[in-house]
């Protein structure tokens, strides 16, 4: 059996109890939304190619995916307490969608309400849900994704303490 690492441990402990409240209260979850917004709009001109429709969804889309990447990655070099620390990031970006999504019928854009007044303009999920037929069930497509936000922070805390053993290195060393 492995021995624990205390800076590990700490650091999977405060992301924890960080992260489970941000899925306590999503709309408050604004620490890296600041890194998440310029990847959910490079994603809207990344998928534009494939049409409007999934243009739009390309926002939310690439939130998602750039993270699972990173998990990926983690997960390929078999680096699993830094896969879980990642996957905090991808339960947060589900969040960030979950917020966006839920205000798909009054459109108010919580989101961007500290950096442009939050009121009016395009609203992705407003369109997506409107095209699809599915406004009327914004509310449980919300849920859905908040569920699995949820599911996915529960998950990064769960790996997250039982990889922080000693072994695996935070940081790689750079060879000169």
């Amino acid at each position: 059996m492995q021995q624990r690492d205390t800076i590990k441990t700490i650091i999977a402990a405060l992301f924890t109890i960080y992260f489970l409240w941000c899925a306590y209260a999503p709309e408050n979850a604004v620490f890296l939304h600041l890194i998440n917004l310029p990847i959910h709009e490079a994603g809207h001109i990344f998928f534009r190619i494939l049409g409007e429709f999934v243009g739009v969804a390309g926002g939310s889309l690439l939130q998602i995916i750039v993270p699972v990447v990173f998990f990926g990655y983690f997960i390929y070099y078999k680096k699993p307490f830094s896969a879980s620390i990642v996957l905090f990031w991808v339960g947060e970006n589900f969040l960030d969608v979950y917020v966006y999504a839920n205000d798909a019928i009054v459109m108010q854009l919580p989101l961007l309400s500290g950096l442009t007044g939050g009121e009016g303009g395009f609203h992705d999920w407003n369109y997506l849900l409107t095209e699809t037929g599915l406004l009327g069930s914004t509310q449980l497509i919300a849920k859905m994704l908040r569920f699995s936000a949820t599911v996915l922070i529960v998950a990064a805390a769960i790996g997250s303490f039982i990889y922080a053993t000693k072994g695996e290195k935070i940081v790689s060393d750079i060879e000169l």
